[in-house]
């Protein structure tokens, strides 16, 4: 059985305590790789690695940066099928959607901010008198990289390439859950010839790995995606030490579809942003409201769209849903099903685990599921289930649907779906979120940034802004 190794300091290493865990095929439901079971020991050695590192890399002329970055990308690319493969042992997710969008996207991190440093420019302003004030960027050292397990190595790479491209060395920690794609992103990291301690890959728990990263006194900027409870705990952790914080949190995304809306489009990507990934992708819409003079033709052409979903075999190319990542996570999924139930929820589609053991897979797979006839503040339109579970309701105003749409903790994303030009000005202005899309869902250019408000986290990432984040602004005035 092959043991997933920590990277640090260029070489591939056990974990100092010796120690690993079982990591688990979601589809299948049994161990095939182990994982260390690291600690403040390792982070420590990451961390003093990265020190030593920094100086040099800090220095290091930023087409050179770039060219090693831009080489990564491609041996992402080179070893786009080993890559899939293993996000999908590790996720559950289809091999067909990570070869087409999780790894694809992650080699664009690298070979975006691999341009995008050679391009990076700093400001000036000239005042009366003969004087110049200009500002400088500068790395600001090391970063602690934390990521989730839903979209393993393109998140992963979306804190990483910019780190690096602005400079800095980089401490990370992939979710325990999901931790190959990050191991053989250290193979290619080695392979491209990227200089020993720039970047150091810590696996284990989050309690362990992740806390020593957030409270390593030498590690000045944070970099989280995940959980907002999770998020509360590394605030706490490093606002006193006055880290530099960015928190990528939950969402629970409205979706808003409106009468006039070009109506197979928008059937044929509410799917998508309903059940991609097996729900499990924090800008999925759960919340799904149509406008009534369509409502029940949308209710009637969902449900029968979603039934025709294929779950199963993740290698399968015909599969359209895999497994949920782990057991435990299917278990929260269910609760929230049934809790649905009792708060007065019709079950339009789906609603059950599916047994596939006749196909040899022993995993946690779930019917893809449409809940009808909730309240909008109820616990199931409220709280964050991260699975392929979404609720339907009809509305009648604008002023009525955006009450809806706002009523959570959280502020992700969110999707209009209108010809109305003015409509949809007017309602983006108003929707409490990070991300509006209108017509459209997941499309992302990198040169914007990305991120959410109230629940949803604090900072803002991709495009410059997220090379602005990993550099420290030093303002020079000159008077000749």
């Amino acid at each position: 059985m092959e043991k997933i190794l920590n990277y640090i300091d260029g070489k591939l290493i056990e974990p100092a305590s010796q120690k690993y865990l079982d990591n688990f095929e979601p589809a299948l439901g049994t161990v095939y790789s182990q994982i260390p079971d690291s600690d403040a020991t390792d982070v420590e050695l990451a961390a003093i690695s990265a020190s030593k590192a920094f100086r040099s890399w800090s220095n290091t002329p930023k087409e050179k940066r770039s060219a090693i970055l831009y080489r990564i990308s491609e041996l992402i690319l080179e070893n786009l099928e080993e890559l899939a493969l293993a996000e999908s042992r590790d996720n559950g997710k289809p091999v067909s959607l990570a070869k087409k969008v999780d790894i694809p996207r992650a080699a664009h991190n690298f070979r975006f901010y691999s341009t995008a440093i050679i391009h990076f420019a700093s400001e000036s302003h000239s005042m009366e008198g003969g004087v110049i004030n200009y500002t400088l960027r500068k790395p600001i050292g090391i970063a602690g990289c934390i990521s989730p397990w839903n979209l393993p190595l393109y998140l992963f790479s979306w804190k990483i390439a910019p780190a690096l491209a602005a400079g800095n060395c980089v401490v990370a920690k992939p979710s325990e859950i999901t931790p190959m794609s990050a191991f053989l992103l250290s193979k290619i990291c080695i392979k491209a010839g990227l200089p020993p301690g720039v970047l150091n890959i810590v696996h284990g728990l989050g309690h362990k790995v992740g806390s020593a990263i957030s409270s390593h006194p030498n590690i000045p900027i944070i970099s989280f995606t995940g959980g907002t409870k999770t998020g509360e705990t590394i605030a706490k952790i490093a606002a006193p030490m006055f880290k530099k914080l960015s928190l990528e949190l939950g969402g629970k995304n409205p979706n808003i579809i409106f009468a006039d809306c070009n109506y197979e489009k928008m059937l044929d990507t509410t799917i998508k942003s309903s059940f991609a990934n097996q729900g499990q992708i924090c800008l999925c819409g759960s919340r799904i409201f149509v406008e009534r003079p369509i409502y029940e033709r949308f209710k009637k052409d969902f449900v029968e769209a979603t039934k025709k979903l294929k779950v199963g075999d993740p290698k399968a190319d015909t599969t359209n849903q895999g497994a949920l990542v782990s057991q435990v996570h299917h278990e929260k999924v269910l609760s929230y099903i049934e809790l649905a139930k009792t708060e007065g929820g019709k079950i339009l589609a789906g609603g059950l685990p599916l047994d596939l053991s006749h196909e040899g897979l022993n995993g946690w797979f779930l019917q893809p599921t449409i809940i009808e006839g909730l309240p909008y503040n109820c616990r199931t339109n409220q709280e964050e289930i991260f699975g392929p579970v979404v609720t339907i309701m009809p509305f009648d105003q604008e002023e009525e649907v955006l009450m809806y749409a706002n009523s959570t903790q959280y502020g992700l994303a969110s999707t209009i779906w209108t010809q109305d030009l003015s409509r949809a000005h007017r309602m983006a202005d108003q929707i409490h979120a990070g991300i509006v899309w209108i017509n459209t869902w997941l499309l992302r250019d990198l040169r914007t940034p990305f991120g959410g408000v109230k629940n949803s986290g604090v900072g803002r990432e991709g495009g410059f802004e997220a090379l602005t984040f990993f550099t420290e602004p030093k303002n020079v005035c000159i008077q000749f």
